[in-house]
């Protein structure tokens, strides 16, 4: 075993591969960059180095030499599938923690890898050659680079449509276009073609046959460099939104022991054929209404992010077992030796607003309570700043149970407890996910999650009591006393005055709430509503129309956040507000910045006038791009943001009145 590794890698990622090599003995060394440096990944590890970026080989290799590491482990994402990173290490004389180069290689391009499978026996999804097209799956010559837009249109409407057009460069849903009409072709190529330039540096694509209703399926393969290969069983991966994933589970519901090993076997024979080592897996499309037929998708040859629900079926630790396969040791088990026990779920944390279109989010973490009784996979902590430059996956939640339902139920639980406030996160959504009786029947598809959205989205409507609670917060610090000409609600002798505040949800419009009394003994009026009886005593527990609960609160300037269940709330512009005049910000003409990130583009200027739904400012974050429209039509009246200006979510981008 090694005595150093160096983790190039961020965020839990870098927090998980410390964990086992600290259980190891092992050294950790950590790289960074210089907006990190104060991140969790850092203070856990035994030393760590500045880089300039996480993507720049020659820094990081100069790092795991300055600190004597004797191995890297690229983790996932970054340099975790780059052939020339892992290149570089072996003439450095470093130990890469993964597969050797020419097997990235061979499974990093699309088209290559399935030529290699399909060679091995491996059943690929119908698709194009160079001549248009197509042949029996399995064959070897199915797959060929360089099809023109019209070869590539010839050949779709050969395969038959709806078809799938996929970059051969990458993944992650980028560039990838499904098509139902023939008319629809041209423009599709061209956007296709443009995205994976933009995102691979190369526009090749490959056509296959859409299988409608499909399942995501993949398989876990550990290889060393003795020849051994073996599959740790299969994970579903079905749950995705925009062809990335949200929930994975192991087992998958779908398949039975039949289907399972002639699966793994198929993977280990694709593992085979390009003298894989480390941990890998192989991805297949399966069709839910036919289970038998399984056609392979790519080889993703690095450690998954949803690797820890094959931990907790199979008891095996996986960068435990890369660790020991880069260091020369042949595996410790057979293929006989693999046992999987119970059911594991794991649900994947991100920096988004399912209420705003899952748009990236941002902020300081204020409040941070992580859930009991399960594993959370985190290189979260209270005061990290998390902004739009890297993945927004913040944390992951896995549980185990000993069974299907069982886990599904732990799962919910630990997700109600999870409170994490200053960033908004999908949370709540991954509750509702859980919960919806599709999954709870196991009766998935890749499409599932765009069609509940409905269900599953949670409204942007904030519950009374919560507008209710954050007036009585106010209420409750500017109490000074006994003394009744001291309360700030107006009292005058015989009754207390209404006092009315006005409360702004993020994304929401302000709200009028009335209070009169103190905040342990009040009636409370949210909007229209007549007034109901409420207090907010102790910490934070409110009770509102007869019923108890308790918040987690903090505060951030004038913005107040509350968590409970795992919903969380920004109320922001916690004004009293005079009297008779509480409502006038309703529809106001404020427009605010749907996430964090970047102004591309100013589209107006101060004495504009501008009509409503009118595009004016430009916020990129995480290479997407959000057009911010003229809530209605006046006089932009302000104008504080310019191009390249860094912006907050919620920053006021422009102010327009009325005429």
């Amino acid at each position: 075993m090694f005595d150093s590794v160096l983790v190039a890698n961020r965020g839990e990622i870098a927090v998980r591969v410390f964990r086992t090599l600290r259980r190891l003995g092992v050294r950790a060394v950590a790289v960074h960059t210089g907006a990190d440096a104060g991140s969790r990944h850092v203070r856990e590890a035994d030393e760590a180095l500045r880089i300039p970026s996480y993507l720049d080989i020659e820094a990081v290799i100069a790092a795991a030499r300055a600190s004597g590491a004797a191995a890297v482990h690229p983790g996932y994402g970054f340099l975790a599938e780059n052939a020339e990173f892992a290149r570089a290490c072996r003439e450095a004389g470093l130990v890469c923690v993964g597969p050797p180069p020419e097997a990235i290689e061979a499974m990093g391009d699309k088209i290559r890898a399935k030529r290699t499978v399909a060679a091995a026996g491996v059943p690929v999804v119908p698709g194009s050659h160079l001549r248009g097209g197509t042949t029996p799956r399995g064959s070897a010559d199915q797959y060929e680079p360089g099809l023109s837009d019209a070869e590539l249109e010839a050949a779709a409407l050969e395969i038959g449509l709806p078809v799938l057009l996929k970059p051969s460069a990458g993944g992650g849903g980028k560039g990838m276009r499904l098509v139902r009409d023939a008319a629809d072709l041209p423009e599709a190529v061209a956007s296709a073609r443009r995205e994976a330039r933009s995102s691979f540096g190369d526009d090749t694509l490959l056509v296959e046959r859409f299988v409608d209703d499909p399942r995501h399926i993949e398989i876990q393969i550990l290889a060393d460099a003795h020849g051994n290969v073996v599959h740790l069983g299969e994970r579903e991966c079905s749950l995705q939104r925009r062809h990335q994933k949200i929930v994975e589970e192991a087992p998958s519901p779908l398949l039975d022991a039949a289907a399972r090993d002639r699966m793994g076997a198929a993977a280990v024979a694709a593992a085979r054929a390009v003298g894989y080592e480390s941990a890998g897996t192989v991805e297949y499309i399966v069709s839910a209404d036919r289970p038998d037929e399984f056609f392979f998708m790519e080889m993703n040859t690095r450690l998954q992010v949803e690797h820890p629900v094959t931990e907790l079926v199979t008891g095996l630790d996986l960068v435990e077992l890369q660790l020991r396969a880069a260091a020369g040791e042949p595996l410790p088990l057979a293929q006989d030796d693999v046992r999987l026990g119970g059911h594991a779920i794991e649900a994947r944390v991100y920096a988004e607003d399912p209420a705003r279109g899952f748009l990236p989010t941002g902020g300081r973490v204020l409040a941070l309570a992580e859930p009991a009784g399960a594993r959370v996979d985190s290189g979260l902590d209270v005061g990290a700043e998390i902004g739009g430059s890297y993945d927004p996956m913040l944390a992951k939640v896995i549980v185990h149970g000993s069974d299907r339902a069982e886990a599904l139920h732990r799962l919910d639980r630990a997700l109600a407890s999870f409170t994490l406030l200053g960033v908004p996160t999908n949370i709540a959504f991954l509750r509702a996910l859980v919960r919806h009786p599709a999954v709870v029947s196991g009766d998935l598809d890749t499409g599932l999650v765009e069609r509940a959205l409905g269900d599953l989205v949670p409204g942007a409507e904030v519950p009374p009591e919560v507008l209710a609670a954050a007036a009585l917060e106010r209420m409750r610090a500017l109490e000074t006393g006994d003394d009744p000409w001291e309360i700030p609600d107006g009292w005058r002798p015989g009754a207390h005055a209404w006092a009315p505040w006005i409360i702004t949800p993020s994304g929401g419009d302000p709200v009028e709430v009335r209070v009169q009394g103190r905040a342990a003994s009040a009636r409370v009026a949210v909007g229209g509503d007549a007034p109901v009886a409420a207090s907010l005593t102790g910490a934070f527990t409110l009770t509102y129309a007869g019923r108890t609960t308790s918040f987690t609160a903090a505060r951030d300037g004038d913005t107040l956040w509350l968590g409970r269940d795992g919903h969380a709330w920004a109320l922001g512009e916690h004004v009293r507000a005079e009297a008779g005049a509480a409502s006038a910000g309703t529809g106001d003409g404020v427009l605010r910045s749907p996430m964090p990130g970047t102004v591309l583009a100013v589209k107006a200027a101060e004495g504009d006038r501008v009509s409503e739904g009118q595009p004016l400012v430009v916020v990129e974050a995480m290479k997407m791009e959000h057009a911010v429209t003229a809530p209605l039509s006046g006089v932009v009246t302000k104008l504080p943001v310019r191009a390249g200006a860094q912006v907050a979510l919620d920053a006021v981008l422009a102010v327009i009145e009325e005429e």
